[in-house]
């Protein structure tokens, strides 16, 4: 069984780095992966190659439509090549896709129908962008399961110009009607939203992302606080972010919690930031902090995340964020709110404490009470790493796909080649 694994980059951003990891980790596994990508990363191996890219007459079309369309209010649309995939030798042989996020302009999701039916193809969820007019996550706006228009969120990622959003909605749905695809939703969170969605009639199946537990592992603090040349007399509390300017990623919730917390404690923390940051970021919390940029090395990262005591993450909009499984396989326990998918991770009492959405007050409360509790901590901390090998190993991550992708090349599943 050939898998060919399509995805805009195999490193960059969460869907990109989780798309990699699955791929390598199908090969761990025995299975014959390729992946296929718009832009190689740093992280890639000899098993990735690039997606079909368009003639010189075809770039000319592109490049007009990635123009106007904008304009218009629609994207992801532009690329002519992608109805030319299922005929390019990349993907010779290739008995399943699985597609990781169709948005970042490298696929136009209305090839979808011609690419289904030249082999099985999985949908990965990393978001709600497939069943929305436009935005990857809507937040308070459930327009998304009737139709959207009059959308509230325009400025959203990915921002739009004009509300086409009731049109782009409409496109997806024939897409997806005309497409024999199977979606995987990461988290229970995108799972329940799924079935509401355009997308409902689709198979669904439930399969959490994995990481390398060999890799992400509990290490000494003492040892990667020496490596990381970070203070051992001091409570490291831990945030990570791609982009700390990020408003979904809550930098500011934060430094309002931070603020909240009793004196005496906040002389003892220092904040540890993981992600690209601002020359202000310390500002408006007024604690120690060291900045220590976006990290790719996942063994760097490892050494970050036993380093610290407590690992927080207000976020105002997640699905199933990977640097709380890191954070957890490294067996340092979690703060964050009760949003969307976090909760399949941040578990009360067991792996750490949850806030209700934005509450600041009760997430400066969470963080004073584990820093306080050494023993709580290292309890939390031990059920973080146990939890980890039981759901959220690579490895049983890449079985269930196998398991699924065998079940849908029986012949009585096979749609016919073109």
């Amino acid at each position: 069984m050939k898998i060919g694994v399509v995805s805009q980059t195999d490193a960059g951003g969460g869907a990109g780095l989780a798309a990699g990891r699955l791929h390598r980790g199908l090969r761990q596994a025995g299975f014959d992966s390729r992946m296929l990508v718009a832009a190689r990363s740093g992280q890639s191996d000899v098993f990735t190659g690039a997606l079909p890219q368009a003639g010189r007459v075809m770039r000319l079309g592109e490049r007009a439509l990635g123009y106007l369309l904008p304009k218009a209010g629609l994207g992801n649309l532009s690329s002519l090549s992608s109805f030319r995939w299922a005929k390019q030798p990349q993907f010779a042989g290739v008995d399943v896709l699985n597609f990781h996020n169709l948005h970042g302009n490298f696929f136009s999701y209305m090839a979808l129908p011609r690419l289904a039916a030249f082999r099985p193809a999985v949908l990965t969820l990393h978001d709600m962008w497939s069943f929305t007019g436009h935005c990857i996550y809507s937040f308070d706006c459930e327009r998304w399961k009737s139709g959207c228009g009059v959308c509230p969120y325009p400025e959203i990622y990915p921002a739009i110009r004009r509300d086409a959003t009731a049109l782009e909605w409409k496109l997806k749905k024939r897409a997806f009607t005309h497409s024999r695809v199977t979606i995987i939703a990461i988290s229970r969170w995108i799972e329940r939203l799924v079935r509401q969605s355009l997308l409902g009639e689709c198979r669904i199946e439930w399969i959490p992302n994995g990481i390398d537990l060999k890799v992400f592992r509990p290490l000494d603090q003492r040892m990667c606080r020496d490596l990381l040349g970070l203070p051992q007399d001091r409570l490291l509390v831990l945030f990570a972010a791609a982009d700390m300017a990020d408003k979904r990623k809550g930098g500011d919730l934060l430094s309002e919690a931070l603020l909240r917390l009793p004196e005496a404690l906040r002389a003892k923390i220092s904040l540890v930031i993981m992600g690209k940051t601002k020359r202000d970021t310390a500002q408006g919390h007024g604690m120690q902090t060291f900045e220590l940029g976006y990290i790719h090395d996942d063994l760097l990262k490892t050494q970050v995340f036993s380093a610290a005591d407590l690992f927080v993450f207000p976020t105002r909009a997640d699905n199933l964020p990977l640097v709380l499984q890191e954070s957890m396989a490294c067996g340092t326990p979690l703060v964050s709110f009760n949003v969307g998918g976090v909760p399949d991770l941040v578990r009360p009492g067991i792996t750490g404490l949850l806030a209700e959405a934005e509450d600041c007050v009760g997430f400066a409360r969470h963080i004073q009470a584990l820093l306080e509790d050494n023993d709580l901590r290292r309890k939390l901390g031990h059920s973080c790493r146990k939890i980890a090998e039981a759901e959220y190993d690579v490895v049983l991550q890449a079985r269930r796909y196998g398991e699924l992708f065998a079940e849908l090349l029986t012949p009585s599943r096979v749609p016919e080649q073109l």
